[in-house]
Formats: structure tokens, C-alpha cells, sequence
């Protein structure tokens, strides 16, 4: 008869998974302008009180410096087509910064694998982290179906990606 408990007797506790989440949408001035783009909901209010989230700004995780010049995926092409060759990140000014948005791409999944994330919320509209509609590359303010560079290599990589316009569903399957 035993009479002192193991561990193998203790109940298995489910941590909830971590979230990689913009930099911006905490407000964190490291948009293009200098500035923040805070998103304020209680999903983010109780995660940041669990410790859950992971703050990344993939274009500055890239090397690139807020401010910036305003930039986006050329041709109407997505961030998948950027990483496959078939398009190029341009600034306003006509810089390529390809090599840029490609190298934050791959700190952010190597940070976000680094502290367990299997969950992004990022700011949509951003040719690194748009996930529903990015600009099409006119820098005339249209915007097309599509996924900016970090969202794709995110989701290429099975963490999934959600916007701020998904964050219900995100907290739903978070939990």
C-alpha cells in the first residue's frame, strides 16, 4: 500500500500556448511613422496578465529603422510570392527592401519557436504582418486579399495567424 504521493499522481496541467503579437498593436511606436497602432481588448488585457504574450516588430527585428520610408509588396503579389522569389518588398522611394522583410520573417519564427508561440495576432494591412489584406503595391492606399512575409512564413510553418478583426476566434482557440 503506498501512502506518499508522485508526481505520477499529481493531475497534468494544460498551460495555455503563448501568442506572438505585433509590436504596434501593444502601441510600441515602431510602425513606419514612429508611431504605435495600440489595440485595446480584454483577450490582450488577460494574456499580457497570464504572461502569455511575445512582442515582435519583424521589420525591425529585419534591421530596419522607425521611422522608415512607407513600403509594400509590389505587383498585387503576397508575402508567400516574396518568399518564393516571385516579388520584391519596395519602399515609396523605389528601395528594395526585400532582404529586410525576409530576414524579420525568419527572427520572428525563430523567436516565436523559441518561446513555445503556436498562435500570432498581427496588425493586417502590414506587408510583414498582414494576414487578411495587405496594400497591393501601388502606395495608393487599395488593399488586396493577401498575407504579408512574416504571416506567410508564420502559417507556412503551422503557427497560426490571426487579426485584431479575429482576435474572438483567436482567444477561443487559445485557451
Amino acid at each position: 500500500m503506498r501512502l506518499a504521493l508522485s508526481q505520477d499522481d499529481l493531475p497534468l496541467t494544460h498551460a495555455p500556448p503563448k501568442i506572438l503579437i505585433s509590436a504596434c498593436l501593444l502601441g510600441q511606436p515602431v510602425r513606419y511613422d514612429g508611431k504605435g497602432k495600440p489595440f485595446s481588448h480584454p483577450a490582450i488585457e488577460r494574456w499580457q496578465s497570464e504572461g502569455r504574450l511575445v512582442t515582435i516588430c519583424p521589420e525591425m527585428a529585419g534591421g530596419m529603422p522607425v521611422p522608415r520610408p512607407p513600403a509594400e509588396i509590389e505587383k498585387g503579389a503576397s508575402g508567400l510570392d516574396v518568399l518564393e522569389g516571385r516579388a520584391r518588398v519596395l519602399e515609396v522611394t523605389g528601395g528594395d527592401v526585400t532582404a529586410e522583410f525576409i530576414a524579420g520573417a525568419e527572427k520572428a519564427l525563430a523567436f516565436a519557436r523559441a518561446n513555445g508561440c503556436t498562435h500570432a495576432l498581427l496588425i493586417d494591412g502590414s506587408p510583414s504582418c498582414g494576414s487578411l489584406a495587405i496594400y497591393d503595391g501601388s502606395f495608393s492606399g487599395i488593399k488586396h486579399a493577401g498575407n504579408g512575409v512574416t504571416a506567410a512564413l508564420l502559417e507556412k510553418a503551422g503557427i497560426a495567424v490571426f487579426s485584431p478583426a479575429d482576435i474572438d476566434r483567436l482567444d477561443a482557440l487559445s485557451r
